[in-house]
């Protein structure tokens, strides 16, 4: 376990730091929800079968000058997942629609298998994942000043292949941690590169994610939760940096800092088996941009077998 964390800090000194533009793959500031999106081996960590819904339009508001089209990036992303014992580990899928512009639009679904190794100290997952991506791109929306060969000039799609992997560790000690890449094979979309030169791809991206659940011994009805987010695909990087206080399992807030973009608060409560949050984030880096909107859905629930009111007549199942 030591030369995991070893690793992982290697990888954390080694990531560039220009920035956070150019940044393909979606952003979400309750990335804690999205963890099934973002690495395989997390599919069935938690109990029972858990569905969560993340709805994220940045910068809502925000249009193109030129058109007046709406251009704020807009994120529609649904997961399942549910440990399956037959299997030694868990299941899981996520469907999502990243509308990066008014004229770019990614749909993706994801199939996860996390296989589960129980160790002293916590549970050990490692995941692989199939992802069908369809990208659209209507070029007749771009307003260029010349001709360019490179730009399409009408809607065209593609469809692609790829495949992620992950690795994620959760503690008997309330902490956990994850490293995954997504969009490993970096499939090119050559439908809509008119250049040939196979610039347009899936976005190949690293997540580390981890994080910890401290109960105050004084009053264990509050619970702080810090935790960290880094995003890459090794040309930008962005740091996330969270921390929420959950009352009574209940009732949670909290702000999250992504580094040299926004600053974001967070807020939810839990009734029964559902839990809904809220994120709304500031923009740091310019006057005037808008904030942006982030609502969080999950639900979780076991199926009980009643065995009390089945019955066999054949001796072999007595």
């Amino acid at each position: 376990m030591k030369q995991l964390f070893y690793y992982i800090a290697i990888l954390f000194v080694l990531l560039p730091t220009s920035g956070i533009f150019g940044q393909q793959a979606p952003v979400f500031t309750q990335y804690r929800d999205a963890q099934m999106f973002t690495n395989p081996a997390y599919a069935g960590m938690r109990e029972g079968i858990c569905v969560n819904g993340l709805m994220r339009q940045q910068w809502t508001g925000f249009k193109d000058y030129e058109t007046g089209d709406n251009a704020a990036p807009e994120d529609y992303l649904i997961t399942i997942d549910s440990p399956i014992k037959l299997l030694h580990g868990g299941l899981g899928g996520a469907i999502i629609q990243d509308k990066a512009t008014y004229n770019w639009n990614d749909i993706s679904l994801l199939l996860s298998y996390s296989f589960h190794t129980e160790l002293s100290i916590g549970t050990l997952g490692i995941g692989i994942g199939a992802v069908l991506k369809n990208r659209s791109i209507d070029g007749s929306k771009y307003i260029a000043v010349d001709d360019d060969p490179v730009i399409l000039s009408s809607a065209q799609s593609d469809m692609r292949f790829d495949a992620n992997l992950g690795v994620y560790f959760q503690s008997i000690n309330n902490y956990y941690i994850g490293v995954s890449f997504t969009n490993l094979l970096k499939s090119k979309f050559v439908k809509l590169d008119p250049s040939g030169e196979g610039i347009i791809s899936t976005d190949r991206t690293l997540y580390i994610i981890g994080g910890y659940n401290y109960i105050f011994p004084n009053d264990p009805r509050f619970e702080l939760e810090p935790s960290i987010l880094i995003q890459s695909d090794f040309i930008s990087t962005q740091y996330n940096i969270s921390t929420t206080v959950n009352y009574n399992s209940r009732f949670w807030g909290g702000l999250n800092y992504r580094f040299q973009e926004s600053v974001g608060a967070i807020v939810g409560l839990r009734f029964k088996d559902f839990r809904l949050g809220y994120a709304y984030d500031v923009n740091t880096k310019s006057l005037g941009v808008p904030g942006s909107h982030e609502i969080s859905l999950n639900y979780c629930f076991k199926i009980k077998t009643d065995r009390s009111k089945t019955s066999y007549k054949n001796t072999r199942y007595l």
